[in-house]
């Protein structure tokens, strides 16, 4: 499944290793020297105005304007979704029975 983080930018929910408040890296040393290695590896995404979270994936680190909360509703909605059963075959079956 995928989650739409903001910005244009979607990206596979099982690719996500951690959403991050923006305002955290700060604080934290090794956050600030894995988002400047990021940064000389072109590997960051993503407007760092008005970013309030930080989406970490195997590949890419994407800055978002959307906030924590609403990128872990978003995630948790796709686990949802993933739970549900599917039954469009059998509605398509009955659908041709009829």
């Amino acid at each position: 499944m995928f989650i739409h983080i903001g910005n244009d930018n979607v990206i596979r929910s099982r690719d996500v290793i951690a959403i991050v408040d923006y305002n955290l890296i700060s604080s934290s040393t090794i956050m600030e020297e894995m988002m400047e290695t990021a940064g000389k590896e072109k590997k960051l995404v993503g407007p760092t105005v008005d970013a309030k979270s930080v989406m970490i994936t195997k590949e890419i680190i994407y800055y978002s304007t959307l906030s924590v909360s609403t990128l872990k509703k978003r995630a948790s909605m796709i686990s949802t979704i993933s739970k549900l059963d599917d039954f469009s075959d059998e509605l398509k079956e009955e659908a041709e029975e009829a």
